[in-house]
Order: C-alpha cells, then sequence, then structure tokens
C-alpha cells in the first residue's frame, strides 16, 4: 500500500493579528487590507545558520505537550490533531503550534519542523522581539507619561483647570522648546490623585476626536483629487489592518493612525479612497495611488516599523 504524503503549511500572525482567524475571509465589497511594504533587494549573502546566530535559546507555547530540539534551540509546541490534509505550523504571540491530521505519526511532524527549522526559529526570535517591544510600549497611565501624537510627543498633564473646556483637554505648543525636548504638552482636566484608568479614558477620547477631525480633512483633500466621494467615515479599533474601503463609499479608519506622522495617515487615506476607483490591488489601483501620492513606497513602511503605544 502506497504511503499517504502530507504537505507543509506553515503560517505566521502579522504585526496586529493576535485574535484574527487567519483563514477567515474579508467581508462582502471590502477592500483587501494594506499590504506590507515591499522590501528594497539586497545583495545575496551566505547563508548563516540561526544556530549560529543565537545562543540557546528555549521557546515554549503555554499549552506545549511535546518539545523539539531544532538546530541547539529548545521549542515546546502545542500539537493539535485536526481533520485536514497537511500539517500547519502557525506562529504567534505565544509561540509554536502545530495542526496536523490524526493519521501523521510524530516522527513524521517533527520531520517537518526540522525541515522547517531556520523558518521556525526566524519566526520565534521575531515574535518575542515583538512581545518585547510591545511590553516597552505600554503606556504608565500618570501625570507626565508620553504618548505619541502626530510623530511627535506629547507629555501628558493632570491639571484641573482644563475640565472646564468643552474637550477636558488642552494641547499647549511650546515653539520655543529646546531641541530633543517635546514641544507638546496635553492638559487634562483631572486631579493630580486621578485613577490611571482615568487618564487612559480621558486621553484616548482626545486623541479619537482629534482622529476624526485630521481624517476627514485629510479624506476631503484626497477625494477631490481622486475625484470619489466618501459617504461615510467611521472609526476602527482593528488589531490587523489600519483602513477599509466598501463599494458604496463608506471608509473606516483606525483611530490610531493619530500616533503616527501625517505622510503616514495621508498613505492611509489616499489608499482606502483609491479603493472607491478599483476594488482590488491591480496595477491600476496602484496607478491611482501614486497619481497623489509619487512617494508612497517609502511611505507605507513607517506602518509596519512603527510601535503603537499599549493602552491596556
Amino acid at each position: 500500500m502506497k504511503p499517504r504524503t502530507v504537505s507543509l503549511d506553515t503560517r505566521q500572525l502579522g504585526l496586529f493579528d493576535d485574535s484574527v482567524d487567519i483563514a477567515a475571509e474579508p467581508p462582502p465589497f471590502a477592500a483587501p487590507p494594506i499590504p506590507p511594504p515591499i522590501p528594497e533587494p539586497v545583495p545575496a549573502a551566505p547563508a548563516v545558520s540561526i544556530a549560529s546566530v543565537l545562543a540557546p535559546a528555549v521557546f515554549r507555547h503555554p499549552q506545549a505537550d511535546r518539545q523539539i530540539l531544532l538546530q541547539e534551540h529548545t521549542v515546546g509546541y502545542a500539537l493539535k490533531r485536526v481533520r485536514r490534509r497537511t500539517i500547519g505550523f502557525i506562529i504567534g504571540p505565544e509561540g509554536l503550534s502545530v495542526n496536523a491530521p490524526k493519521w501523521v505519526g510524530i516522527g513524521e511532524i517533527e520531520a517537518g519542523l526540522r525541515e522547517k527549522g531556520t523558518w521556525i526559529l526566524r519566526k520565534l526570535r521575531e515574535q518575542q522581539e515583538r512581545s518585547q517591544r510591545l511590553a516597552e510600549a505600554k503606556v504608565d497611565w500618570r501625570d507626565g507619561t508620553a504618548i505619541p501624537f502626530l510623530g511627535e510627543t506629547v507629555i501628558v498633564v493632570l491639571d484641573s483647570r482644563a475640565g472646564v473646556t468643552p474637550a477636558g483637554a488642552v494641547l499647549n505648543t511650546d515653539a520655543d522648546a529646546l531641541p530633543g525636548v517635546p514641544r507638546l504638552t496635553l492638559h487634562v482636566g483631572l486631579p493630580q490623585h486621578a485613577a490611571p484608568e482615568q487618564i487612559r479614558d480621558a486621553v484616548q477620547s482626545w486623541l479619537q476626536r482629534q482622529a476624526r477631525r485630521v481624517f476627514e480633512e485629510r479624506i476631503r483633500h484626497y477625494a477631490a483629487q481622486l475625484r470619489v466621494t466618501c459617504t461615510r467615515l467611521s472609526l476602527s479599533s482593528a488589531q490587523t489592518r489600519w483602513g477599509s474601503a466598501s463599494a458604496d463609499g463608506s471608509i473606516r479608519l483606525n483611530w490610531r493612525l493619530i500616533h503616527f506622522a501625517m505622510a503616514s495617515i495621508d498613505y492611509v487615506v489616499a489608499h482606502e479612497l483609491a479603493h472607491l476607483r478599483h476594488m482590488d490591488h491591480s496595477p491600476r489601483f496602484w496607478d491611482v495611488v501614486r497619481s497623489v501620492l509619487p512617494d508612497y513606497e517609502q511611505v507605507r513602511s513607517s506602518l509596519k516599523d512603527g510601535v503603537v503605544p499599549v493602552f491596556d
């Protein structure tokens, strides 16, 4: 009897994919998510083993029930038996999980793990570094904390006098600030003894109002150039995409874009408005984007490399 063969399915969650079904299809009429930037070609270099770069490390999934040694590194993985034809290697924030058909033996699974060992170790290290960046980006909600706003640093100042304003917060600009010293301070109408949750909610509310104001202005600017009509703007808190467009002319933009410089915001706005001309990522679509942002390839990399502050 001829033995059955099994193929390998390797996947990794992206920068904001912690809670996304990686097999999910986009909703009807929704524009595809903005693709990651295309890396610049680099000269070929000799192959380097992960083991020669990293000191022996341990990567262990919280639900790990098996472990394997990959190039001197210990990898604990969660094995799940599923009804499928391929072995799936999924690397997420928690580590490596393996989905395999019931009829595939452990030997065959681990042979596949060794075959993909370099890829697995690289992605595990990337997830480890991402987790570290997220930990460093966690906001300590107190008087004097710093948050990014339109590419600059804003210092939060608890000032109960600001509570008398309709917005409950006032942004002050110090044009004479010394080099390297933040010139922006956000005076929030709360007392010095305010709870961290109160500070977070007040600052987030102010940021969302600023996001809507900025997005509406940039949509008007680029919609006129592209000769399209945005019928409705809504803010999202999506974990996996910065924006989306629907065939009915509605646009959704992630309010967290307000942390980035205006050039990055312009790219996402122009990208989504261009989808009102072409609901795909065809060459014609990119020509539309390029017509208003000739250097968009350089700008969009900031969305991949930028770190968004963690509010919770």
